[in-house]
C-alpha cells in the first residue's frame, strides 16, 4: 500500500512542541491549504485546515523557523484518528504525520530550506555530514516570509488578524 501526501500552503498557529518520557520531540500544528479557481467568471477560493504532527528533529527545526504564517511544503502520510469527547460523541479527523519538510521564503533571495527525517536537503544527494552542519549554521535566522498574492490588494475586509487563516 501507498499513503503519500504533499501539501503546500501556511501555519494556522506556531508549533506546539513537547517530549516524550524517551526525550523525542513531537511538535503539533495546522496548515490552510487554499484552491483557487473560477467558476462561472467569479474567482473562487476554498481553504482546508489540516492538522499535522512533526517528530524529532523535524519538530525541534519547525519549532525553530516556523511561526505562524510560515509558508512551508510539507510531504508526509495520512492518518484517521477516532476518540470519544466528553459527551461520550464519536469523534474523527484526518491529520497529516510530517515525514520532510520545506520552509520556503523569499524566491529572489533563496532563503527557503529543507528538512527531511534522515538530514537537510535530499536524502540521496551526498551531502555529508560537514556539510550538513554548514548548512545548519547557514541557517540562524529564519527566512523572510513572503505575502500570498492573493492577499496582497488589501481591501480593508482582513485587518483583523484573528480572520484569516494564518
Amino acid at each position: 500500500m501507498f499513503n503519500k501526501i504533499i501539501l503546500l500552503g501556511h501555519l494556522t498557529k506556531g508549533i506546539e512542541l513537547r517530549y516524550t518520557n524517551g526525550g523525542s520531540a513531537i511538535g503539533n500544528s495546522a496548515i490552510a491549504v487554499t484552491r483557487k479557481y473560477t467558476l462561472n467568471g467569479e474567482k473562487r477560493e476554498e481553504t482546508c485546515f489540516i492538522d499535522i504532527t512533526f517528530f524529532g528533529k523535524t519538530a525541534e527545526i519547525a519549532n525553530q523557523y516556523l511561526q505562524k504564517g510560515s509558508k512551508l511544503l510539507i510531504e508526509g502520510r495520512l492518518k484517521f484518528e477516532q476518540w470519544q469527547d466528553n459527551y461520550g460523541n464519536n469523534r474523527s479527523k484526518h491529520k497529516v504525520d510530517v515525514e520532510n519538510l520545506e520552509m520556503l521564503g523569499d524566491p529572489q533571495n533563496q532563503n527557503g530550506g529543507s528538512y527531511n527525517q534522515g538530514g537537510y536537503g535530499n536524502q540521496n544527494s551526498g551531502y555529508g555530514q560537514q556539510n550538513q552542519t554548514a548548512r545548519t549554521q547557514q541557517r540562524k535566522t529564519p527566512p523572510p516570509q513572503q505575502q500570498d498574492e492573493y492577499y496582497e490588494a488589501d481591501d480593508g475586509k482582513y485587518d483583523n488578524d484573528d480572520t484569516i487563516p494564518f
